[in-house]
């Protein structure tokens, strides 16, 4: 298994592509597979993790596979160790423990790794989710939880890593939410 500390995702415009990119960016480096699949609107979208120049070099050979349909190429060094159960929906969060929720929502699938990276390492948040583009719209959100504060600021944080890009969609913030919103979460 690789060392997780960064993510790299490709996402491409047609599905045999993005299968042949899945398999070169796999061959290319020591790198573990995160996600790969198809996303809305006939795409295809390959998540993979390692150490920075693994997924450096696992992203450009994807890339290189890709040409012609390659939509976007992401390289997220150093990421809070959060974001990898987010992304997996693996979170482990008992109801009693919930508290404020806060969620940033963007265009674009890969961009949300970004955004719930800057959110985790900006304060003392609980990431619960980040939905990569699966039945949204090519879309990506996260959720998380905690002090009313910390996800003032997480969310502010990740919104303006999104804002930055021109691809924020919303966010908000829920400073006391029915514990029902979190049944489907945790």
């Amino acid at each position: 298994m690789a060392e997780l500390n960064s993510i790299g995702l490709v996402e491409v415009s047609s599905i045999a592509l993005g299968i042949l990119a899945e398999d070169a960016m796999l061959k290319a480096a020591p790198v573990d597979l995160l996600l790969a699949r198809t996303i809305c609107s006939g795409k295809f979208l390959v998540a993979i993790g390692g150490d920075v120049a693994a997924v450096e070099a696992a992203v450009e050979a994807g890339a290189a596979v890709a040409e012609g349909a390659l939509i976007e190429r992401r390289v997220i060094p150093h990421v809070h160790p959060s974001v990898f159960p987010a992304m997996s929906m693996a979170v482990d969060l008992r109801p009693e423990d919930a508290q404020a929720l806060g969620v940033i929502e963007t265009f674009s699938a890969s961009s949300i790794i970004e955004v719930a990276d800057a959110a985790a390492k900006s304060a003392d948040v609980t990431l619960l989710r980040a939905h990569l583009a699966m039945a949204i719209g090519g879309k990506g959100f996260v959720l998380l939880t905690g002090d009313v504060g910390s996800v003032e600021s997480a969310v502010a944080a990740g919104a303006a890593v999104a804002d930055e890009e021109g691809i924020l969609v919303a966010h908000g913030i829920i400073a006391a939410p029915r514990r029902e919103l979190f049944q489907e979460f945790v």
